[in-house]
């Protein structure tokens, strides 16, 4: 008996996501801080063009754009940065600062603060595993960032992807609740 596969969304979504992840570790090898620092040139650019104070980021996996020196070059400017911090099924913004502890899934997190309320964010930076046609975000399969825009969208003016390498699917394989970018910015 032959093993049925699945082409469900759902099935093509993981499919995809599978092949996706696989070219991201690749793309994570030999020559990957030249790709990182073309793609930190743009998102400066375009942070300091659209003179964004408030910016969204994320702590990066080793397969991810490594934000860390944007994040540097952001702090000495005195704009203000948020990372998430991981909750549940999902997470909320906290203000970046050091020192970073290793937490759930290998992710970096500041120390937890509940003092800091997010009014607003000038740009939102998301990592991404790939994109579908529609320009909504492909991530791990975790759902955190879908609940977390979900909630928050209306306080959010911009959303920027990242990753390394463009992973496209000219099929649609998202659905109306994944994020959706206004850019998206690979090497």
């Amino acid at each position: 008996m032959s093993e049925r596969i699945d082409m469900t969304k759902e099935g093509k979504k993981k499919q995809f996501r599978c092949e996706s992840l696989k070219r991201l570790k690749q793309a994570s090898g030999f020559g990957s801080y030249q790709k990182d620092k073309k793609i930190l040139e743009v998102l400066y650019r375009y942070i300091d063009q659209s003179n964004a104070k408030n910016v969204m980021l994320y702590i990066p996996l080793k397969m991810e754009v490594n934000l860390f020196p944007l994040i540097k070059r952001l702090r000495k400017e005195k704009r203000v940065l948020y990372v998430p911090f991981m909750e549940g099924t999902s997470f909320r913004l906290v203000k970046y600062r050091l020192p970073l502890k290793k937490k759930k899934f290998g992710i970096q997190e500041p120390n937890d603060s509940k003092q800091y309320r997010i009014k607003h964010i000038d740009l939102a930076i998301v990592p991404i595993v790939g994109v579908d046609a529609t320009h909504r975000r492909v991530g791990f399969g975790k759902g955190m960032y879908d609940r977390f825009f979900e909630k928050q969208s209306k306080y959010i003016k911009q959303t920027v992807f990242v990753a390394r390498e463009l992973c496209y699917s000219k099929e649609i394989v998202t659905d109306d609740h994944d994020v959706e970018a206004d850019m998206i910015v690979t090497s």
